[in-house]
C-alpha cells in the first residue's frame, strides 16, 4: 500500500508541476528580435469554450499566470463562446483576422470544428488543442490525457466492487472528444462486469447546474440507481445537491468523477464521494510549449499526462487541480 502511494504521489507531481515555465530557460532576446522586427507583441489567441465552466475558466487562469512575465512580449487574447460551438467557431475566425501569431482552443464539438482550425493551421498559423482533439491532424501540438483510459479505469473501479451497481452516467459534452471517449471507453468495459448495469446516461455537459437537472429528472423517472460515474466532478458536485434535495444520502450512493478540483477532494474526505480522476487543465503546459513555439524550437506532436485514481487511501496525499 505505502509503495502504491508513493507512486501516486510522484506521478502526481509530475502532472503538477511538468517542466514550469522558467523563464531562465526562455530566449528572451530571440523574443524581443521578434517584437521589434514585427513591431508588435507577440499574440496569442485562445478560443476557449465556456468560462462558466470552473475547470474551463481555471485553465484560463493558469495560462495566463504562466504568461505573466512575458507580457512584455506577449498578449493574450481569450475569448468565450459560452458553450456554443458556432460561437466558438466565429471567435477562432475573429482572432485570425487580428493575425493572431498562435491559437489555443479546445473544439467544443470536434467534427464541426475541425474545419475552422485546419484552414487556421494550413495558412501557417501554430495551433495548440488543449485537452480535447479534433479530426485530423491539423495541429501543432495536442495536450491533454487519455480520457478513453480514464473511462476504462472507472468501469474497472466500479467492476471490483462485489455488490450488483445500477449506473447513472452524468455525461461531459457528447460532441467533444472527452465526452466520446469517457463513455465510450466505459461501456467497452462493461461486458467484464456482468454485475454493472447502466439505468441511464444524461448529459449535464460538465456543469453543475445541469447536473442538478440530470439527476432530479432521473430519479422523476423512476430510475433506480446506487452509483453514478459523473465525468467531471463539477457534475459530481450537483448530483450530491440533487441527492440531498431529495432526501437521498450522498454517502449511500458510489459517485466517482473526473478532475479531482477541491469540493471533490472535501467530498472524498466526508465519505459523499468515492473517487476521482486527476485530470489537470493544461494551461501551464500549453504556456510553456507557446513559448517553445515562438522561440521556433522543435516541440513533439502530442504530451499525454497520467491521471491518478484518488480514494480516501491517498485523498491526503495528493492535491486538488484546483
Amino acid at each position: 500500500m505505502f509503495n502504491n502511494q508513493l507512486i501516486q504521489i510522484l506521478i502526481i507531481l509530475t502532472i503538477g508541476f511538468i517542466s514550469p515555465v522558467n523563464k531562465a530557460d526562455t530566449d528572451l532576446s530571440f523574443l524581443a528580435q521578434r517584437v521589434d522586427a514585427q513591431q508588435r507583441p507577440f499574440l496569442i489567441g485562445f478560443a476557449q469554450d465556456d468560462l462558466s465552466n470552473d475547470w474551463r475558466a481555471a485553465q484560463v487562469r493558469d495560462l495566463q499566470k504562466a504568461l505573466e512575465p512575458y507580457k512584455e512580449y506577449i498578449t493574450l487574447h481569450v475569448t468565450n463562446a459560452r458553450g456554443q460551438t458556432a460561437q466558438q467557431i466565429k471567435d477562432i475566425e475573429d482572432l485570425a483576422q487580428k493575425n493572431i501569431d498562435l491559437l489555443i482552443t479546445s473544439p467544443r464539438d470536434a467534427a464541426a470544428m475541425t474545419p475552422v482550425i485546419s484552414q487556421i493551421y494550413q495558412a501557417g498559423v501554430p495551433v495548440i488543442l488543449l485537452s480535447r482533439r479534433t479530426l485530423n491532424d491539423d495541429y501543432t501540438l495536442f495536450i491533454g490525457a487519455s480520457n478513453r483510459d480514464i473511462g476504462r479505469r472507472a468501469a474497472d473501479f466500479f467492476g471490483q466492487q462485489e455488490k450488483p451497481l445500477n449506473l447513472l452516467i452524468l455525461q461531459h459534452i457528447p460532441s467533444s472528444t472527452p465526452g466520446i471517449q469517457r463513455t465510450e471507453g466505459f461501456l467497452e468495459m462493461l461486458p467484464r462486469y456482468p454485475h454493472l448495469n447502466i439505468v441511464g446516461i444524461k448529459r449535464a455537459d460538465s456543469l453543475r447546474a445541469l447536473a442538478i437537472q440530470a439527476v432530479e429528472q432521473a430519479i422523476a423517472e423512476g430510475l433506480s440507481f446506487n452509483a453514478i460515474y459523473a465525468q467531471s466532478d463539477s457534475m459530481a458536485s450537483g448530483a450530491r445537491l440533487a441527492l440531498q434535495h431529495a432526501d437521498i444520502d450522498p454517502a449511500t450512493i458510489m459517485i466517482v468523477g473526473i478532475d479531482y478540483i477541491n469540493e471533490a477532494r472535501a467530498a472524498i474526505r466526508a465519505g459523499t464521494q468515492t473517487a476521482s480522476f486527476t485530470y489537470p487543465t493544461f494551461g501551464q503546459a500549453g504556456a510553456e510549449y507557446a513559448l517553445k513555439i515562438l522561440q521556433q524550437q522543435p516541440i513533439p506532436k502530442e504530451i499525454m499526462l497520467e491521471s491518478v485514481l484518488v480514494t480516501k487511501d491517498n485523498v491526503e496525499h495528493i492535491d486538488p487541480i484546483f
